[in-house]
């Protein structure tokens, strides 16, 4: 087996979710080896978090540029060869971007950046670094969403007519109602945050999961927002319709204040001949629905699923398996491509998704400022 792949690690540190979702799911397929980080801006509480996971503090900075010179003085063979970027949103585009333009491979969080801009510039970065970048959009690596990909893309559903779906949470309930305590969630400060909060955070899963799964493109939106109070200027709610390519027309629907909810991510797709819904809660469980036949019910590690389904299921039939598993796949797919083995292109979302989503968001808070107009995408 070909040695691990070096991985550097930019945030996550302490108790943050992300960071450990990221770790774990490095070291599920046994291809990576953490090798250096800045975990916190704080150097001591870096150091102290390295002790913690038994990571040798030779090779944790007390600053990303540090980290970045230091590891370029190293040999070839021995430096950081892809770095994780798990801070908050706005320092996803200057690390990124560094990181490409020094000959670091990059797994970033999402949104990539904080403006459609940035984005291309990134994109353009990227381009002529000839490196890897992958974006974690977690939810393609689940096997029920790829073996969706895959049954559209062979023409189970026939003509795609309509695509409803929606990312619903509540966890913002306990802020957004005292004016002091939404001044102080980074989420809900633009300088941070970028322009949108929960179309930024959420709302974009669901739009990625739209076009990933039909392989189509929304070609226009109209969005209206709900930021509950006038001194709140980050929305924390959202409609948005969607049209797509061959008169194909839908709805993403997401919000940070549906009382109750904990991470209702969800898709229904409907053709001509069938239809697909299938909700990030219950994963395991892909519903095929007809008007002629009975519903039918897909679960992984089945022979009868596809060839990219079954890759990312890593236990038998009847054994679930969750979230970590399927940042894990996008982690396994990232290896392949670093080490210039064939790979699909649904194993991990990429450059184009990063600039996708960001013209999204933006096309979102357009529409809405503008008295939810249509607004249209980049083709």
């Amino acid at each position: 087996m070909p040695k691990k792949i070096r991985l550097g690690i930019l945030g996550g540190g302490g108790d943050s979710l992300i960071g450990v979702l990221h770790r774990v799911a490095s070291h599920i397929n046994d291809n990576y080896q953490i090798v250096g980080a800045c975990f916190n801006p704080d150097f001591a509480v870096s150091q102290a978090f390295a002790k913690e996971i038994d990571i040798p503090l030779n090779r944790i900075y007390s600053d990303f540029d540090t980290l970045v010179e230091e590891e370029l003085k190293l040999p070839e063979d021995k430096r950081i060869q892809v770095c994780s970027v798990l801070t908050p949103n706005f320092l996803h585009f200057p690390m990124a971007k560094k990181l490409l333009d020094n000959g670091f491979h990059v797994i970033c969080e999402k949104p990539m950046t904080t403006s459609l801009e940035e984005a291309k510039i990134l994109q353009a970065a990227h381009k002529a670094s000839g490196k890897v970048f992958a974006l974690t959009h977690t939810y393609t690596g689940y096997p029920m969403v790829r073996q969706m990909r895959e049954m559209i893309k062979d023409g189970v559903l026939g003509k795609i007519h309509k695509v409803d779906a929606k990312y619903y949470q509540g966890w913002i309930n306990e802020i957004i109602h005292d004016k002091d305590k939404r001044s102080t969630v980074w989420r809900l400060d633009p300088k941070k945050a970028g322009i949108s909060s929960c179309m930024g955070d959420i709302g974009v899963h669901a739009f990625n999961m739209v076009e990933y799964t039909t392989g189509l493109r929304v070609a226009s939106l109209l969005c209206d927002f709900n930021y509950l109070y006038e001194d709140n200027q980050m929305d924390v709610d959202g409609t948005v319709l969607i049209r797509m390519d061959d008169h194909v027309k839908g709805v993403i629907r997401s919000s940070q204040v549906a009382t109750g909810e904990e991470n209702g991510l969800a898709i229904s797709i409907y053709g001509e001949k069938a239809s697909f819904h299938w909700e990030q809660e219950n994963p395991n469980f892909l519903y095929v629905k007809s008007d002629t036949q009975p519903m039918q019910v897909f679960k992984p590690g089945h022979a009868y699923n596809s060839k990219l389904s079954l890759d990312g299921t890593k236990l038998p039939a009847g054994h679930p398996e969750g979230i970590f598993d399927s940042m894990a796949n996008i982690y396994l797919g990232v290896a392949r491509a670093i080490r210039g083995e064939a790979y699909n292109d649904g194993e991990f979302p990429t450059m184009e998704d990063g600039v996708r989503g960001m013209n999204f968001i933006e096309a979102t808070v357009e529409s809405s400022k503008n008295n939810n107009v249509w607004v249209k995408l980049l083709s």
